[in-house]
């Protein structure tokens, strides 16, 4: 799959820009397959990457599917934005074996915060709102954005070659946005839901934002957190417009029978 990194920029700025001082990473290493459980509770203890300039970096594999099946660890990262990795946690990326770096963000937020990315990886650009310079208010208005990533053909598209992205990747791959937390919380979102993994673990995952980004909440949600209820308008959104999440899949992601099969066959052991 080829690069795309000249999508048509938005002409208006945005004058917001989500951003998170890193945290104090958890102790521990990432669980092997063999530790992972049956339980969002049991794989959800230490996803850290440990990365010293993005506390947000954490690893999505472990979750069990609805089928018994479990997502592969050490596949699919999610992030918050990369500018100020260290050399270190990119030499801990390249160990990662992070091929491909997919990037959620509009022009400005690229702009003002350029990605640090490990050797040898390559770059996407898939920006989720920034494509119609009507929707950069939302970065600011939860509820708008949650609706927007759904109904959005610009949003859909992204999402769409970000997953795709995920299939045809042999190596690992990390996507982010600014915070980790919305754009690339929808994308994991959906990305999990489509592997089977159920609605109760993807909430949890979802939610642990507000752990790796925070801690204790100390200040606004939209800044350095999640709630519940904004993924929650996403799924609404989903069944509200298109009926039911496979159609959404299908109909509004434009995600093939065989992009879904090849996600599992990739992504599942």
């Amino acid at each position: 799959m080829s690069n795309r990194i000249a999508r048509p920029a938005a002409t208006v700025l945005c004058a917001v820009i989500l951003s998170c001082a890193p945290v104090p990473a958890l102790a521990g290493g990432i669980p092997t397959l063999e530790q992972a459980g049956p339980s969002a509770a049991q794989v959800a203890a230490d996803r850290s990457l440990h990365l010293e300039g993005a506390s947000n970096a954490r690893d999505i594999g472990g979750y069990v599917t609805e089928d018994g099946q479990t997502v592969r660890w050490g596949k699919v990262f999610r992030s918050n934005a990369l500018d100020k990795l260290t050399p270190s946690d990119l030499a801990s990326l390249s160990e990662r074996g992070v091929e491909s770096v997919d990037d959620f963000r509009t022009v400005v937020e690229r702009t003002l915060s350029q990605d640090r990315i490990p050797s040898g990886a390559r770059s996407n650009w898939f920006d989720v709102v920034g494509t119609n310079p009507a929707n950069l208010p939302a970065l600011v208005d939860m509820p708008t954005m949650y609706t927007l990533m759904v109904t959005d053909p610009g949003a859909s598209r992204a999402f769409h070659d970000a997953l795709v992205n995920v299939a045809d990747t042999d190596g690992a791959v990390l996507y982010h946005c600014s915070a980790g937390k919305d754009r690339t919380g929808w994308m994991t979102a959906v990305l999990l839901t489509v592997l089977g993994v159920s609605r109760s673990d993807v909430n949890t995952d979802y939610m642990l934002s507000n752990q790796y980004l925070t801690g204790p909440r100390t200040g606004s949600a939209f800044i350095d957190g999640v709630e519940q209820s904004w993924l929650d308008t996403s799924f609404a959104t989903v069944d509200r417009v298109y009926g039911n999440f496979d159609n959404y899949v299908r109909d509004g992601l434009q995600l093939s029978e065989d992009d879904i099969a090849q996600l599992r066959d990739t992504l599942l052991v």
